[in-house]
């Protein structure tokens, strides 16, 4: 596994006097993008522009808000990450690595995303299949790649979350309250599954449900301009969602707002829109269509990863205090909420054991139907601080 040091003024879009968190957040951004480019590379195959683009929003996400136990990937109260933009599946591959999830599923941890299973980005048995694959790759929730399908899946994951609250909560016991994140593209808004799982979303007022929707302006055929030209924002606004604009897809500190504006949202599912640039860093396909959907070139990866100050010959490399920093990250916040829960579940088999042993079976999947249906009106997800003000332009 190669690593190296970068120097502080080698992370790109960082000024001289940052800290050094903002230097890592930058290093890590970089790493993901570079990793990206790598492996679409290497395989001659696949989807460069849109990890370029979204890395700091995923990066945000990750590191800085997303409730995930990287050592148990099936924690049941973990949050969900969907990625329905699936062609920009290293992305995913890309985090997974780097925050150090773990493959739990035969009792022995090892790597959910090895180095050498990105070098193996799309061939055939790979951890890394051109789109993701549930139940192929540990961490993946869901199975992506048509467009759209991954924005219905995630409102499903949603109502999910209210029935176990539903069903499990007690006043004095909270169980489930996790939410759900679904990036997405102008291609899965295009979809009309798309838009009747958001139309479902806001008339259920799943405010555990939030997409984060890449405005890129750019499809595999030219800008988007060419067939979609509706008002995004007002059509959410219509389904009754929450709608913020982040207008700069490198200000990191906006997303976490957004973020921010979205976990204080009681009432309504949330979009976030960020206005991105499909391919950022490299010099001549930044912002075209012909990042979408092939390898960017040896001659242009070598050119972005000068603009990012990165080693323009390096391949797959990890520098020194990337991993180190996700460990730090969602690594320790992760195992701590999951010890949190731990407390939490013990003290509801205590109090509650004839629905403990209730839960026990429907998670072991032996639960039999007993007459007692659960009520078709959801009940209304619960945060611990009522919303407030947000700058972030909506």
């Amino acid at each position: 596994m190669r690593r190296t040091s970068l120097q502080a003024n080698d992370a790109r879009g960082v000024p001289s006097h940052a800290g050094a968190d903002s230097i890592l957040d930058r290093l890590c951004i970089n790493t993901i993008r570079t990793l990206a480019m790598d492996a679409v590379q290497k395989a001659n195959s696949g989807h460069p522009g849109t990890p370029m683009a979204l890395a700091p929003a995923a990066y945000t996400l990750w590191q800085r808000v997303l409730r995930f136990d990287c050592d148990d990937p099936h924690w049941p109260n973990r949050d969900r990450f969907v990625l329905s933009n699936g062609h920009a599946s290293m992305l995913l591959y890309a985090l997974l690595h780097l925050a150090g999830v773990a493959d739990v599923t035969d009792g022995r941890a090892r790597p959910a995303v090895t180095l050498d299973d990105i070098k193996r980005f799309r061939q055939l048995g790979s951890r890394c299949p051109g789109h993701p694959e549930f139940h192929r790759t540990p961490g993946v929730e869901t199975t992506t790649g048509p467009l759209g399908q991954g924005c219905g899946n995630s409102v499903g994951m949603a109502i999910g979350g209210r029935w176990l609250a539903g069903q499990f909560n007690r006043p004095d016991v909270t169980l489930f309250d996790y939410d759900v994140y679904a990036f997405c593209s102008d291609g899965d808004l295009m979809e009309g599954v798309a838009s009747e799982a958001a139309s479902l979303a806001g008339h259920l007022r799943l405010s555990n449900l939030c997409w984060i929707y890449d405005n890129n302006h750019i499809t595999i055929d030219g800008r988007t301009e060419i067939t979609f030209t509706e008002d995004v924002a007002a059509r959410f606004r219509g389904y009754r969602w929450h709608v913020v604009h982040v207008t700069d897809a490198n200000d990191t500190a906006s997303i976490a707002g957004a973020l921010g504006a979205f976990r204080r949202t009681n009432d309504r599912p949330t979009l976030i829109i960020i206005d991105s640039h499909i391919a950022y860093g490299a010099p001549h396909k930044q912002d075209t269509s012909a990042a979408h959907g092939e390898p960017l070139g040896e001659e242009e990866v070598r050119l972005a990863k000068r603009s990012y100050g990165w080693p323009e010959d390096a391949m797959f490399l990890v520098p020194d205090g990337v991993y180190e920093h996700f460990r730090r990250g969602i690594g320790e916040r992760g195992r701590a909420l999951h010890r949190e829960w731990d407390v939490r579940y013990e003290t509801f088999q205590r109090r509650y054991p004839a629905l403990a042993e209730r839960y026990r079976s429907f998670r072991s999947g032996t639960s039999r139907q007993d007459g007692t249906a659960p009520s078709p009106r959801l009940p209304p997800t619960r945060r611990a601080s009522p919303p407030g003000p947000h700058r972030a332009r909506s």
